[in-house]
């Protein structure tokens, strides 16, 4: 995309009133709201966290096990551990070989190198202080369980020996199937790091390529991942500050999968934050995917191929660059958290727990409309926060119809975001906030999806947004934006170089067509509110719209 304006003041506050959706971090507040049935739900209100540090505040503290990293030691302590083949040999204290499986039983640093055709490293250390494990030309290959397993340790360092080649294969099915038993080809039940500067090639062959039962940060290295089920997982959380990681998984890409919400004091877990280095993910389901907050921060993020890109209860992109490729939404800010009310639990889209359908609704089929139910009246909205931003006519807004606004957030102020979603492009259960940044979206398609989707609030209050799609459900920017221009048009081919032309004959915007498209919504300081723009398809003019004004019968849009 090419965009031709003076480059934008990008913001770093979000001004205005509270808003439905935030990132932790943040002061709270209540509001309620009553459904048709006369029970009241009440949905948690706070401010948008526009920064890593606001995000992260209240999430479980990674900075000790990232500085395990930088830590340095003497090598004249370090214990040798030496593979070959079908045995293993130890010097030094704190280890032993039994044939080819080596335990580890106390804090230390142990440096692994050579070949297990058919063995384990396993660590089983009850005492307090580091276990440092430097994979130095380090190949192990596993038929019974993981290739590396801590079951126990105080904290776990994985260094990648500078030069030094690796590989971890684990077995194709594990002996021990238990609940708590390893599961990844390097696996931990406790905080592990992963870093240095050499390369690391591992093979989840039955579940996990690289997991973590707490936090795992990766802080350096070459890292390549295939995995029959998720590629790199840590439950309380997953940071990746620096290295490469590549990742081709069966399931989600990179994982934070704790679902409690908090720990015991406290603070969030769940969280994922992508805050440096290169990663490259193919999956078969999430691309990245975070039980909470989700933060992109000067990292460089592909997801080549996803059913969903990023997803997350609270998305931030504060910098770095984003290339997003799914079959369904591209960036969805959701979540499954329930609240209570005086008749039945429900989550905060208004489904009820116990069926997972709305109380007055049957609930649709992915890129199907909702069936059942009664439709509002003209004129009128559901329970819970509307849908803000232009409507489009009497269709318009973001969710399906009667969707209420959760405790949910996507907001980017900053880096450089490109999404290709055959769902919603961006999608939010509660609100849509892009204070800076440059923003691509080639949404959907079908008339089943919308290429911005947003629930509450959607508002673009700097740097540049230029979204295509489908006509269907076309959302289109809300008050406390900046200049706005959208259209819809006839079915433009993929390859089409689509234009944004201002009345003098300035060409705002250029973008060359990812896929068909029938609509565009262009945000950007260069368009002025109520001036006329012309949207020309390969020099032909096929629309022109007044900005600020949402184009008039939208709705569920016409099919392609």
């Amino acid at each position: 995309m090419k965009i031709r304006r003076p480059r934008p003041f990008l913001t770093a506050t979000i001004s205005g009133a509270l808003v439905l959706g935030a990132l932790a971090g943040c002061s709270t507040a209540t509001a309620e709201t009553t459904s048709g049935t006369g029970t009241t739900t009440t949905t948690t209100i706070s401010e948008v966290a526009t920064t890593t540090d606001d995000a992260l505040a209240d999430n479980e503290d990674y900075t000790d096990l990232a500085a395990l990293a930088e830590e340095t030691w003497d090598t004249a302590d370090e214990t040798t551990v030496s593979l070959d083949g079908d045995s293993a040999t130890v010097s030094g204290d704190g280890a032993t070989a039994d044939g080819s499986t080596v335990t580890i039983s106390a804090p230390g640093t142990y440096r692994i190198s050579g070949t297990l055709d058919d063995g384990q490293v396993v660590v089983s250390s009850e005492a307090d202080g580091l276990v440092r494990l430097v994979l130095d030309g380090a190949d192990i290959t596993s038929s019974t369980g993981s290739a590396v397993a801590v079951t126990q340790a105080d904290d776990v360092s994985v260094v990648l020996a500078d030069r030094s080649s690796n590989s971890l294969t684990d077995a194709a099915t594990y002996t021990d199937t238990s609940e708590d038993a390893p599961n990844a080809a390097l696996f931990s039940a406790d905080s592990m790091v992963i870093s240095g500067t050499g390369s690391l090639d591992v093979t989840g062959s039955t579940n996990d390529g690289i997991a973590s039962k707490d936090g795992l940060v990766i802080a350096g290295g070459d890292i390549t991942v295939t995995a029959v089920d998720d590629g790199v997982r840590g439950k309380d959380f997953l940071v990746v500050t620096d290295g490469t990681l590549d990742v081709d998984a069966e399931g989600d890409g990179l994982k934070a999968d704790n679902e409690d919400g908090t720990n015991d004091d406290g603070e969030t877990v769940g969280y994922a934050a992508l805050l440096g280095g290169t990663v490259t993910v193919t999956s078969g389901d999430d691309g990245v995917h975070a039980e909470s907050d989700l933060v992109v921060d000067g990292a460089t993020v592909t997801v080549a191929e996803s059913v969903e890109g990023l997803e997350g209860a609270h998305i931030l992109v504060a910098s770095g660059t984003v290339d997003v490729t799914s079959s369904d939404d591209g960036f969805n800010a959701a979540g499954g958290t329930s609240t209570t009310t005086d008749t039945a639990t429900t989550d905060d889209s208004g489904a009820d727990a116990a069926t997972g359908q709305d109380s007055g609704a049957q609930a649709p089929a992915q890129g199907e409309a909702a069936t059942g139910g009664e439709p509002p009246a003209s004129g009128t909205m559901p329970d819970g926060e509307p849908p803000q931003g232009g409507g489009g006519g009497a269709g318009g807004g973001g969710g399906m119809p009667g969707e209420a606004a959760g405790d949910y957030s996507l907001v980017i102020t900053g880096g450089d975001v490109t999404v290709d979603a055959g769902g919603d492009g961006l999608d939010s259960n509660g609100t849509l906030t892009i204070s800076g940044g440059d923003v691509t979206v080639f949404g959907p398609t079908d008339g089943g999806n919308g290429t911005l989707d947003s629930a509450g609030a959607l508002t673009v209050q700097a740097g540049t947004l230029l979204a295509v799609g489908t006509s269907s459900m076309l959302q289109t920017p809300g008050d406390g934006s900046e200049g706005w221009v959208a259209a819809t048009f006839d079915t433009l081919a993929a390859g089409t170089e689509l234009t944004v032309v201002d009345s003098s004959g300035t060409t705002v915007a250029t973008v060359t067509l990812a896929k068909d498209a029938q609509s565009v919504v262009l945000a950007s300081e260069a368009v002025t509110t109520g001036e006329e723009y012309t949207i020309q398809a390969d020099g032909t003019d096929v629309a022109t719209a007044t900005a600020g004004e949402s184009p008039a019968s939208t709705g569920m849009g016409t099919q392609p």
